[in-house]
């Protein structure tokens, strides 16, 4: 690879790591052709882009956006490197894990994983990115709770002029 084609390749990176908040490292080192084919599929059907990088390149890219903002990443860019990026923090996860089941393989393996400026480093953090909350669901999460107060009080509004309506009906009642 000559010195424009890794430009090429580095610029690509570069727009990829600037129009996703979200992207995975992972190793797909001992998967076969067919394995890393189907994961691929997988990929596009869930509106997650798979590429494949040299390590060298991913680093030159990611710092050349931002050196200090990327640093935890560094360290996992070694051996085979396929990069995932999605709109959805804990989509990825959830590929690598029911890929994972399906294929009754350990790979590929989580090397990091960096959502909206936290880095999760290692293979232990997926099942806590597979339950990480979309911010669509956070913000869904507290209308919800900001919405139960105002709701109790209309439903007691609502529950106390039916209540009053029978009280009334019952005084009117007696007096006849």
């Amino acid at each position: 690879m000559n010195k424009e084609q890794k430009n090429e390749v580095i610029e690509a990176l570069k727009e990829k790591f600037s129009q996703y908040n979200n992207f995975y490292v992972t190793n797909t080192e001992a998967l076969s052709v067919s394995q890393v084919g189907k994961l691929r599929r997988i990929c596009f059907n869930k509106n997650v882009e798979m590429k494949v990088a040299k390590n060298t390149l991913i680093r030159k890219a990611l710092e050349s956006i931002d050196a200090e903002r990327y640093s935890g990443v560094y360290d996992s860019l070694n051996g085979v490197t396929a990069l995932m990026f999605s709109e959805n923090a804990k989509e990825p996860a959830l590929i690598i894990s029911t890929f994972r089941s399906e294929s009754k393989t350990e790979k590929p393996v989580l090397k990091a994983a960096y959502i909206d400026s936290d880095v999760f480093i290692g293979n232990d953090q997926l099942e806590t990115l597979k339950t990480l909350k979309s911010k669509q669901d956070l913000i869904g999460e507290i209308i919800g709770l900001l919405q139960s107060p105002a709701k109790n009080v209309i439903s007691g509004l609502n529950a106390g002029s039916k209540l009053a309506g029978i009280i009334k009906a019952l005084e009117e009642r007696a007096q006849a």
